[in-house]
């Protein structure tokens, strides 16, 4: 295997035998087959599109099928199998549609007596770059596709609220199709940054199917303690999930706690409303293995995040959607019945527990809605700076830097966040500025959308450029998601970003020269060194 698309991977080069995030060689090999499988599809679907057909089946199980190989989601070979085998026969279909042969690369696929085989196959394939272009272009190649999977994370959840944008499939399906086209250097930095013009469709559309659906987020104080009675927790990202399980839990006397990056679902009114939504457990997705042993309930993975279960929960655990690892019971999106079952067998929490609480649902409407008070602090100089410390969190101890940046930060400064990287800092009690907390979390890593037009709108009110307001972004990465994140900065010619904790293992020495002159991108340093530069 040969796996580097994450920020833990092996010696900051590249996984090789076992992946940090726990996928061995034979699960990488089938998401490599996956994606280019994909890529296969890709070709038609362009062909397909000059024709004017049909193509609303294939767009879909695209975006779906690229999701299941991003980190931390699907561990299981079986299903990623049977991914790459419906994958094959949309394309029988499309190619049929079209009048054309099908791909030689699915001829190789149909005769696969077992997964096995497609493994094998995928070890074949592995990578979907060109392997004959310069290590610049190939890094770019590999920061596309990285970029490709966070668009097609953000598409799928908008798509399975009902929202979707044919610039989003057109996109991908153009680049995965010429992936290995020869192009010159500057127009693979032009094409990466198309990417990030894609992604911010995607933020955008996802926004407003949340927020259409459920209501703009509202600040929301969230227990972090326990009360007592039956419990099921969930984890992940997705809000439909999470809904659909508090409707059928209705009058069940079961109280559904948040796990990771579904804390800021806490903040949406729709789901405000059932009652027995109680609060919020534990912290980031690395820490599960430790605190997902002490649920008394069943628990549920949406979308990424999952690690492999401890024996001691692996009965208790249950994925839906995308999410997949082997010997874990996997029940369809809203069929939760098992869920519910197990909750009523297993003991729930004994008794009431007071463990304190924490705020979110400060996302755009809500930040903006207090934009006069802001910008009034800044004239008054009561607020200096605006910090943006946000991202991934991960299993690396140097991510304790976020921390202490917060914590350190003067009295006069605004930290927003967002992504589980808050899973640092989100219960620190660093005060208010005239009653505005200093410290506002505005969602998730899917809520990045909102980020943006907070400082779109403070540039607005001041009459400046993103770049000329007192906003600092420091940024911490691990998977997919954070790459597609960052590339829509770039488009959006944010600068002077810092990221951490290291840099990307798939980013060349000279397209980092680029990122540099062109972008001043840099990486973290010290605490006491990046709050002297940033706050002058």
């Amino acid at each position: 295997m040969f796996c580097n698309q994450c920020e833990q991977t092996a010696k900051g080069i590249a996984c090789e035998v076992k992946g940090v995030c726990g996928k061995n060689a034979e699960v990488s090999a089938l998401q490599d087959l996956v994606l280019c499988s994909v890529k296969e599809l890709s070709v038609l679907a362009n062909e397909a599109k000059e024709k004017g057909l049909e193509l609303e089946k294939f767009n879909r199980f695209t975006i779906e099928s690229i999701f299941t190989t991003l980190t931390n989601v699907n561990f299981d070979s079986n299903s990623l199998a049977k991914y790459v085998l419906d994958v094959q026969f949309l394309a029988n279909e499309l190619a049929q549609q079209i009048q054309k042969p099908v791909p030689e690369f699915f001829n190789k696929i149909t005769q696969a007596k077992s997964t096995k085989e497609l493994e094998l196959l995928g070890e074949e394939f592995r990578l979907i770059i060109d392997e004959n272009a310069t290590e610049d272009i190939q890094s770019l190649q590999q920061i596309l596709i990285y970029g490709i999977k966070g668009v097609a994370a953000y598409a799928y959840h908008a798509y399975v609220l009902g929202n979707e944008d044919e610039r989003i499939y057109s996109f991908i399906h153009e680049a995965l199709a010429t992936i290995n086209r020869d192009r010159s250097l500057a127009e693979w930095v032009e094409l990466v940054l198309k990417c990030g013009e894609i992604n911010l469709i995607a933020m955008e559309i996802l926004d407003d199917a949340n927020t259409k659906t459920y209501g703009h987020p509202v600040p929301t104080s969230v227990p972090l303690g326990q009360k007592k009675g039956k419990a099921i927790l969930v984890s992940g990202h997705d809000l439909k999930d999470l809904f659909d399980l508090l409707k059928a839990t209705e009058g069940k006397g079961i109280n559904i706690y948040t796990h990771g990056e579904m804390l800021p679902a806490h903040g949406y009114p729709e789901l405000k409303n059932f009652s027995h939504f109680y609060g919020h457990y534990g912290t980031a997705w690395q820490n599960q293995r430790k605190e997902f042993v002490d649920f008394p309930g069943p628990i549920l993975m949406t979308t990424n995040c999952i690690q492999e279960p401890k024996d001691s929960y692996i009965d208790s655990i249950f994925t839906t959607g995308t999410v997949a690892w082997p010997g874990v019971t996997h029940v369809e999106n809203g069929q939760f019945d098992k869920l519910i079952d197990k909750a009523q067998q297993m003991p729930g929490f004994e008794e009431d527990i007071d463990k304190g609480e924490v705020m979110t649902g400060f996302a755009r409407n809500a930040v903006l809605s207090v934009a006069d008070k802001i910008v009034e602090g800044v004239k008054q100089e009561k607020i200096k700076h605006f910090m943006l410390v946000g991202g991934c969190d991960g299993i690396k101890s140097d991510r304790n830097y976020y921390t202490e940046l917060v914590d350190r930060s003067p009295k006069d400064t605004v930290i927003l966040t967002l992504g589980c990287g808050k899973f640092r800092f989100f219960d620190h009690k660093i005060g208010e500025i005239d009653g505005i907390p200093r410290l506002l979390d505005i969602g998730q890593c899917n809520d990045a959308y909102s980020a943006v037009k907070i400082a779109l709108a403070l540039a607005e009110a001041f009459e400046c450029g993103v770049n000329d307001l007192p906003l600092s972004l420091v940024l911490s990465w691990y998977e997919q998601k954070a790459v597609s994140i960052l590339l829509t900065l770039l488009y959006l010619d944010i600068k002077d970003i810092r990221l951490g904790p290291s840099l990307p293992a798939f980013i060349s020495e000279g397209v980092l020269n680029v990122l540099v002159e062109n972008y001043g991108i840099k990486p973290i340093s010290t605490v006491e060194e990046d709050l002297q530069t940033i706050l002058g």
